[in-house]
């Protein structure tokens, strides 16, 4: 809920009050998006990135896990609903779970295996598993290798929603975001939470105190790579394609990206960053192969001059918590 720092403020009700604050505002700007002319696309992408900033912030920040392999569970969750929502045939919200499903699935089965080795060791096992996963993607009949799914039916959410309008469509990827980040927020104000940032504190004390750490971890693992996954899901909705661009090894450094430059371990962090590097990309595409010049000389400079992050300079400078 605060920033990896010596100067962490301790959960009060004023800490939650100030998030709830955030979120509010948070909340009341995203619902007048469409009435302001932005480019609905540019902020549905952003929503899913965000999303997925957030979860996997819930596991670095909150956590202590850093995965160089998120990207992992954003492809495979993108896959598995284009796919089922191509060639099954199935309704959005049924494509949605299959894609969620398949996402926690893969974090089970990948989490028991990562979560035995700890700092580099575990960041090298979920990059090793993702670029396992891209080249089994990219000969997977079903992903139609480098030409990826494309003009996947957009249909109707409930039966009721045309996600085909984007407005329809807009407000659906923001209430999937919202529920995501509200699910994120009360992981970790719950005693689960306090228990993770004591693993991420102090991992031996913890396991003196009687607590199961692989298991907390492993738990923490299965949930952010399901949310993840849940992101992947509503970015096929939003670009109506699963290409392997997702589960290559640089959108896990995307994800990192936005993670430190909104700020590591604040809420609304990974929100910012996801939303600053969207924008970079699309608003500077103009620019070609040099948007990722540009991105690696911002994040340079948020190294270097902010080492909290946006949000976290921000507050540490009002000192409070968001």
């Amino acid at each position: 809920m605060t920033a990896l720092t010596d100067d962490t403020l301790p959960v009060t009700p004023r800490t939650i009050r100030d998030e709830m604050i955030a979120f509010g505002i948070m909340t009341a700007l995203l619902l007048v998006v469409p009435l302001t002319g932005v480019y609905p696309f540019f902020v549905m992408q952003a929503l899913c990135f965000a999303l997925l900033a957030c979860a996997f912030n819930l596991l670095i920040g909150y956590g202590g896990l850093l995965s160089f392999g998120h990207a992992m569970f954003l492809g495979t969750a993108g896959y598995i609903t284009a796919h089922a929502l191509k060639v099954w045939g199935f309704t959005p919200e049924f494509g949605i779970l299959a894609g969620t499903a398949g996402a926690a699935a893969l974090g089970v089965i990948t989490g028991v295996v990562a979560i035995r080795r700890q700092g580099i060791y575990f960041a090298m096992i979920t990059l090793a598993l993702s670029q396992l996963l891209y080249f089994i993607y990219l000969q997977t009949p079903f992903t139609h290798g480098e030409d990826g799914i494309q003009g996947i039916p957009q249909g109707y959410l409930f039966g009721i929603f045309n996600l085909a309008n984007p407005t329809i469509l807009y407000y659906v990827v923001l209430a999937g975001f919202l529920l995501g980040f509200l699910l994120i927020f009360r992981t970790i104000n719950s005693p689960f939470g306090e228990v993770l940032k004591a693993i991420r504190e102090n991992e031996p004390r913890a396991i003196s105190l009687g607590y199961k750490t692989d298991q907390y971890k492993l738990l923490a693992y299965i949930l952010s790579g399901t949310l993840a996954g849940f992101a992947g899901s509503l970015k096929v909705f939003v670009a109506q394609n699963a290409s392997l661009t997702d589960v290559h090894w640089t959108m896990s450094g995307e994800i990192v990206l936005m993670t430190l430059v909104g700020g590591l371990g604040t809420v609304f962090g990974p929100v910012v960053g996801a939303f600053v590097i969207i924008a970079m990309q699309q608003y500077l595409a103009g620019f070609g192969q040099w948007v990722t010049v540009i991105q690696g000389v911002i994040f340079v400079v948020c190294v270097l001059t902010f080492r909290r992050g946006v949000i976290g300079e921000i507050a540490h400078y009002f000192r409070r918590s968001l």
